[in-house]
């Protein structure tokens, strides 16, 4: 097979290899950061977390009640689970189970109370995309250039679709449909029951980015350094707009407006309808990490090492919080707190109003895993191979 790894960019190469998943890799398994979907009216539920983005595509659970900017600083470590290689993938959290993949070519099922271990599917090569739970299907990519759905219960396979190359982009499930993107430079939709096709399309570069989807639109970043914009059901192209770089970050979608973070150091607010670029916030460095909206306030990682708090209509920062190195972790917000990984090995709780440190745990290793809250507890990966449980005392 003809290697890919000639034809990345040098600033691709460099970036690559500061992570562990720095390999020599053949064509099509490539890199990138998760991203979420939409989903059905039961995942509105204390208990669940479905996807990377939640079905609301803001990565905010609003449900969440138990923890709270007072009592998150009593946060203490339930379990952990160890694996062979590291997790890159951001967890799924639904009827009571933990679903997320692993370097160790792994799709996993933990139990959400303690961690053991219900089933597991060996793909053949690295997981690095985040899980969708949809009608008991857990959908996830690998770099085996396949998309698969899994029963949810058991981890039977229902189906495989095989594209031309690796995917670490995250499904997103809505309609009855599958979006996904590929290392082949495409955007795929599947029939989410069957697997079969239903329609692609090319863009300029790799598609590493997960798709969000809302209002019958489907949104995504790719290496060409585009942002696309395309008929859900049709595929066919709406708009596109064109950043300073790589878009590695993924799209969310809030109140009419998209939001997405380019290598280019920006972070970009459109009108989700038009492509009109509202506004744009520079960092002081790549932006990998996807943002979170909640409550008129959008929170994104920067490899600058800070975590941003902007106003979601006008991009003006409200407040930052610097960790100890890059934050390529995307921000999950809930009952007021932003709780973020950073490369520093700490995983943080910080005040949503005022950035303030309300608490941290150093994991032992770096986190590129993105936090989910549900039901009074704290999940995420770490790029050393654990996944970790905190809750209250």
């Amino acid at each position: 097979m003809q290697s890919i790894y000639r034809e990345m960019p040098s600033e691709m190469i460099r970036r690559a290899g500061w992570k562990p998943i720095a390999l020599l890799v053949l064509a099509g398994f490539c890199f990138g950061r998760p991203a979420g979907s939409a989903i059905s009216a039961a995942d509105t539920s204390l208990t669940t977390w479905s996807e990377f983005h939640r079905p609301n595509m803001a990565r905010w659970n609003p449900y969440e009640h138990i923890l709270n900017a007072e009592n998150v600083r009593g946060l203490v470590k339930k379990w952990h689970y160890g694996t062979p290689g590291g997790n890159f993938s951001s967890p799924a959290v639904v009827n009571g189970l933990l679903y997320f993949g692993s370097e160790d070519y792994g799709v996993y099922a933990l139990d959400a109370k303690t961690g053991n271990a219900i089933w597991t599917y060996p793909t053949g090569f690295y997981v690095h995309s985040s899980p969708a739970v949809a009608k008991g299907v857990v959908y996830i990519g690998s770099e085996n250039w396949k998309v698969y759905g899994f029963n949810a219960r058991t981890g039977a396979k229902l189906w495989s679709y095989l594209t031309g190359a690796g995917i670490w982009s995250s499904p997103v499930v809505a309609n009855g449909m599958v979006y996904v993107g590929s290392a082949d430079k495409k955007l795929y939709a599947l029939d989410a029951r069957t697997g079969a096709k239903l329609w692609s399309y090319p863009t300029g570069g790799y598609a590493l980015s997960s798709p969000a989807v809302a209002g019958g639109v489907v949104y995504v970043g790719s290496y060409d350094n585009n942002v696309y914009a395309l008929n859900a059901r049709t595929g066919e192209l709406i708009w596109k707009f064109a950043t300073g770089n790589h878009v590695f970050s993924s799209p969310t979608v809030a109140n009419g407006v998209v939001y997405v973070g380019s290598w280019d150091k920006k972070l970009y607010a459109f009108n989700a309808r038009t492509g009109v670029k509202l506004w744009a916030y520079r960092t002081g460095n790549a932006i990998e990490s996807s943002p979170a909206v909640a409550e008129d306030v959008v929170y994104v990682g920067s490899t600058d090492n800070n975590l941003y708090a902007l106003d979601a209509h006008t991009g003006m920062k409200l407040w930052k919080y610097k960790t100890g190195y890059e934050v390529v972790s995307s921000p999950a917000v809930a009952n007021a707190v932003v709780y973020v990984g950073s490369w520093d090995r700490k995983l943080y709780a910080l005040d949503a109003r005022s950035g303030l440190k309300l608490w941290s745990y150093d994991i032992g290793n770096s986190i590129s895993s993105s936090p989910v809250v549900v039901n009074g507890m704290v999940y995420v990966c770490s790029d050393g191979g654990d996944v970790y449980a905190f809750g209250l005392k």
